[in-house]
């Protein structure tokens, strides 16, 4: 595996609660810095590719169909929007 440095400014609380997390469980801040960035990216691309598959298909036309055909009632409770 190749490596690169990156020179990373984080603000002090941050910093020491990365600090934080990282002795508790046992290893380096940068080891427990390189594993939450490769979590995010984990994360976000799974999110791109979940939304991606979802959308395949999806049309505006679909979607104005869909809300002209919805029902006309009021909100379930909890769902209102307040004005």
């Amino acid at each position: 595996m190749s490596r690169s440095t990156y020179p990373l400014k984080l603000p002090d609380s941050t910093k020491k609660a990365a600090q934080r997390l990282a002795k508790e469980d046992g290893v380096s801040l940068n080891q427990w810095i390189s594993v939450a960035v490769a979590q995010k990216i984990g994360v976000v691309e799974t999110a791109a590719e979940f939304f991606a598959r979802r959308s395949k298909g999806a049309s505006g036309v679909a979607l104005r169909n869909a809300l002209i055909n919805a029902q006309n009632r009021p909100p379930d409770p909890g769902d209102e929007i307040e004005t």
